[in-house]
């Protein structure tokens, strides 16, 4: 009866839930402790994490509470375009747009060939394998815009500069994806055709590439999305493209032009995606 008497409080109380082991009582009589409870700490750790941020930032409420209006005004001008600028953002635009496609198919067919290499269970040199991925690593570690600034340190400024920079991060992007995709496939038919005398490239070609073509595909796509809002801000570092009008009308307070870049960006990006969606659907 003790016992019982003990369990029932355990059960009862909320503080033992939490900070004791919890007994239950099983049918054949016999009682289990649990583990205590590690929800106290964690949530303790999470207060003090969210604090400390709060502290590092100087994140206030009050300061978004009196700057709201301001925003508001920002946004009033911002949905009142400038139809009239629109001929000066249709260049640049155009640009962009060249950008993100010339980036796209060499990043993405530099790719391929890295990620095979980079797949352990095609090629079984693990050094080779170790050092492709640490380099991938490395390359998607640096974003857009600092792998943009280099390459207009070294390339001038200019659209040449912006390729270079989708092209390097979109080879990074897709051949991580890739490599992964390559290591889950059926390796059935790949061994099958090197039993039949094949080499690895005619064994991979016949074999693996059917496999991995519509994952492949739905990557470059994937890329190709983001390279063009990417792309839009490579102009603040020279890079060329529509970045460099977005900073001028921000330079001179001209908001309703502003708007009307933004606008335009937004129309294209949004049918490049719908377009996108709709091929990978096809694909898949």
């Amino acid at each position: 009866m003790e016992q019982e008497k003990d369990t029932f409080l355990y059960k009862e109380t909320f503080f033992d839930r939490i900070f004791r082991p919890q007994v239950i009582t099983l049918e054949n009589g016999h009682t289990v402790r649990r583990r205590r409870s590690r929800t106290p700490l964690i949530l303790l750790a999470l207060v003090l994490v969210v604090f400390w941020a709060l502290r590092m930032t100087g994140f206030s409420l009050v300061v978004i509470v009196n700057r709201f209006p301001k925003l508001m005004d920002l946004m009033k001008k911002l949905f009142q375009p400038n139809w009239s600028f629109f001929p000066k953002v249709v260049g640049p635009l155009v640009d962009t747009i060249k950008m993100s496609i010339l980036g796209t198919v060499i990043g993405c067919g530099c790719a391929l060939p890295v990620a095979v290499l980079a797949s352990s269970n095609i090629d079984r040199n693990k050094i080779v394998v170790s050092l492709l991925r640490v380099l991938l690593g490395l390359i998607r570690t640096l974003p857009t815009l600092v792998i943009a600034l280099v390459c207009a340190l070294i390339f001038s400024l200019g659209t040449f500069s912006g390729t270079v920079a989708i092209a390097i991060f979109t080879f990074g992007v897709v051949s991580k994806m890739l490599y992964e995709s390559i290591e889950t496939i059926d390796m059935g038919p790949f061994e099958a055709m090197e039993a039949l005398g094949a080499n690895k490239f005619q064994a991979f070609w016949s074999a693996c590439v059917p496999q991995i073509l519509p994952v492949y595909l739905s990557h470059c796509l994937y890329c190709f999305e983001m390279n063009v809002r990417a792309s839009a801000i490579l102009g603040y570092v020279g890079a060329g493209g529509l970045g460099i009008t977005i900073n001028e009308r921000i330079g001179w307070r001209d908001y309703n032009s502003l708007g009307m870049v933004l606008l335009s960006l937004f129309v294209v990006v949004t049918f490049i995606e719908f377009f996108s969606a709709y091929l990978r659907k096809k694909l898949s």
